[in-house]
């Protein structure tokens, strides 16, 4: 599986380009409408196939490009369940999984964030959207958010996984592009190192983050996924 990591700076988001080096069937993973155009060059450059539009959960920090892109590849938009998303074309549950020729990627439900995160598992790699950051996790305070599904996820899910899988955010505020679930058990400032649950909750519950600036838009149009015209 190849894997490219493309960066939005005025929203911190990582979109991800996966495909199989064999049959060029690929995943696009957390477009932002903005780098529509950016992200379709590679794919055409590439010579990809764009199977599937892999979003890891409803975004309030910016809108989502799937929409777009789905019209110009004919790929699948695929979110969980939980999202209630009616523009989707698949509504992915635990246990799911999409081929990208013979590579596999399994859905893992990571709720916390909020009710819908998916973590996507592809060959050793975690794609662990905004419920896994480097050294860090995503916020708990909206969107059906919350502190016991996000320990949960990161302590009794990821931290489960082998220790040398590479961990691929959808943010990052720091400068950081990628780690690992062995480093992130060790060294993670929220639950790392063994932090106990009352020790996390009180790390989230004093955070007092704003809202994100493009909340009121990002929301509703990541409910159109990203198609704002329809």
């Amino acid at each position: 599986m190849k894997i490219r990591q493309l960066f939005d700076y005025d929203t911190w988001t990582y979109t991800y380009l996966v495909w199989d080096e064999a049959t060029l069937e690929a995943a696009v993973i957390d477009s932002v409408l903005e780098q529509v155009d950016r992200d379709m060059q590679h794919i055409e450059e590439l010579g990809l196939k764009v199977k599937y539009l892999l979003e890891t959960h409803i975004h309030a920090d910016h809108i989502t490009g799937a929409g777009p892109i789905r019209k110009r590849t004919g790929g699948k938009i695929v979110v969980h369940t939980n999202s209630g998303s009616e523009c989707a074309d698949i509504l992915a549950e635990e246990g799911d999984v999409f081929k990208l020729g013979e590579q596999e990627i399994r859905v893992m439900h990571t709720p916390g964030h909020t009710n819908n995160d998916i973590t996507y598992l592809i060959d050793g790699a975690a794609f662990t959207g905004d419920t896994l950051f480097v050294r860090d996790c995503g916020r708990t305070d909206f969107q059906l958010g919350s502190n016991d599904q996000m320990y949960h996820s990161l302590t009794e899910k990821l931290f489960k996984l082998p220790e040398d899988t590479m961990v691929f955010p959808a943010h990052d505020y720091k400068g950081m592009t990628q780690s690992t679930i062995g480093e992130e058990k060790k060294f993670n400032t929220r639950v790392g190192n063994g932090k106990s649950y009352e020790d996390f909750c009180t790390i989230m519950d004093g955070m007092n983050l704003p809202n994100p600036k493009r909340l009121d838009i990002s929301v509703p149009g990541n409910l159109k996924c990203g198609n704002l015209d329809d």
